[in-house]
């Protein structure tokens, strides 16, 4: 017996149940993609598959809909794939195991990766269904969209004729996405020069940070690991004679930077000064963060002392300087809605390889003359102290269309179905949008999806009631658009 085939509507949890059983974290994609293909094949559909794994399935339109405008219907088939400690689940291999929990479905000890596979889920419903009223369609499905929108970026739209698109990625039900910033990923990078240190050797620490995604979480000014280090480094290196063997910090680009470690040596003479450094230096950060990260902790492990390899002087002093002055966090925000952030950096990542340092950014904006202008400061920055910048993942905004026709009437369905009016929000992260915008340009567009919480963690989980409301939805919305 499966796990959901008493849920309603059956024929989307259906789908959902059978793109669960198969691994597609992002990066082992092909299992899915191949499965939507096969599934254009048993439908008599027409598909194409592209070489990263997007696939591409087209459908006539209904009978009185064929002067109605193509629907472009979208999602993306890779997950976060992340597991509990003691989960026994190899997740590049197995299939989920769902359980239900009242009005909700969440997969035991793993992420359940509704986020998006609910609206793989919803497409390949409404394509096989031969009693649904609906324009010419067109389904695209995307691969590497957590990790930088790949598939979408990859995408040949040369043959797709859509003029609405209706992007089913969005997690809050009832908040339809009008718009979304553009992004890049810069890498500031250092060369690195050594030397041979004697001192007591120290490991560095700063954890118990909150953290965040960088886009959505950038304005509730949260401590930086990456940049605390910088601060730490400007507190006390020059007063103590530190040298900096090592340094790493954060997870990814995308994500404030929640800890770093750093590896230390300290002359003998300046051992006691430095070890009520790092107490002073916590006390201070304590205080000006103890509403926004109350968990902050610095402390330092004792070493051997010996010899080491440490940057130069000359390195470290750059290092610092770079960390320092790097920009960090919300840099405007929007004039006419000034809760809203408008442009904003993150110092995701802090890594050391043999030959350099590099301080890897997330950097967003809606309005794409601020996020060149503030790339082209940060290299200005880096050169100045004999670096360079590595700028990747660039993608476009999705601009508010005042003159949307598909948005009214998303707004107006929804409150006809729910008996309330939705809220509409563009927000400061990326979506598939801004791409598809890109490429076929004109396109109106609007993202929105059933509730799904706790998305790319182990809590993750789908309201049941969401679904089947949001299904309604979507058919009413194909029903309307004669």
């Amino acid at each position: 017996m499966r796990v959901l085939e008493n849920l309603e509507p059956k024929e989307v949890f259906s789908y959902f149940e059978d793109i669960c059983s198969i691994p597609h974290g992002s990066g082992n994609t092909q299992q899915i993609s191949d499965y939507c293909v096969n599934f254009a094949k048993e439908h008599g559909l027409k598909c194409r598959q592209e070489a990263c794994g997007n696939v591409i399935i087209w459908k006539d339109a209904t009978s009185g809909y064929e002067q109605a405008p193509t629907v472009i219907l979208q999602g993306h088939m890779d997950m976060v794939a992340v597991k509990d400690a003691d989960c026994t689940l190899d997740l590049e291999k197995d299939g989920l195991l769902l359980e239900i929990d009242g009005d909700w479905v969440q997969a035991k000890g793993t992420s359940l990766g509704a986020d998006d596979g609910i609206a793989v889920a919803y497409a390949l419903a409404i394509l096989a269904a031969d009693d649904i009223p609906h324009p010419a369609l067109e389904a695209v499905f995307t691969v590497g969209e957590e990790v930088g929108l790949i598939g979408a970026t990859a995408l040949d739209a040369s043959d797709l004729t859509g003029k609405i698109l209706m992007n089913m990625d969005s997690e809050n039900d009832g908040i339809f996405l009008i718009g979304c910033a553009g992004a890049a990923t810069v890498a500031c990078c250092l060369p690195v020069k050594k030397e041979t240190v004697s001192g007591q050797m120290y490991d560095w620490h700063i954890d118990g940070l909150m953290g965040g995604h960088s886009g959505m979480e950038i304005d509730k000014e949260r401590a930086n690991a990456n940049k605390a280090f910088g601060r730490f480094l400007a507190y006390c290196m020059e007063k103590t004679g530190l040298s900096i063997v090592s340094a790493n910090g954060g997870e990814k680009e995308n994500a404030i930077a929640k800890q770093c470690d750093a590896v230390l040596v300290v002359p003998e003479e300046d051992i006691a000064a430095f070890e009520d450094a790092v107490s002073a230096f916590e006390t201070i950060l304590k205080k000006e963060h103890h509403f926004t990260d109350p968990d902050l902790h610095i402390y330092v492990e004792k070493k051997e002392y010996g010899e080491y390899e440490a940057l130069d002087k000359e390195t470290a002093q750059k290092l610092m300087a770079l960390l320092i002055h790097l920009p960090n966090g919300v840099q405007k925000r929007i004039p006419e809605f000034p809760d809203s952030v408008q442009t904003s950096l993150n110092m995701g990542t802090l890594g050391q390889a043999e030959d350099e340092i590099s301080m890897t950014f997330s950097v967003r904006s809606s309005v794409t003359s601020e996020k060149e202008w503030l790339m082209s400061q940060m290299e200005h920055l880096t050169k100045a102290f004999g670096g360079y910048c590595r700028i990747s993942g660039v993608y476009p905004a999705w601009e508010y269309q005042e003159d949307s026709a598909i948005r009214p009437l998303m707004i107006e369905t929804y409150e006809e179905i729910t008996g309330k009016k939705p809220e509409t929000e563009a927000i400061h992260a990326g979506v598939e949008c801004g791409i598809f915008s890109e490429k076929l340009p004109g396109l109106d567009c609007i993202s929105y999806g059933p509730q799904i919480n706790d998305i790319h963690t182990t809590r993750e989980r789908i309201s049941v009631s969401s679904v089947k409301r949001n299904w309604a939805l979507t058919l009413a919305v194909l029903k309307k658009l004669k």
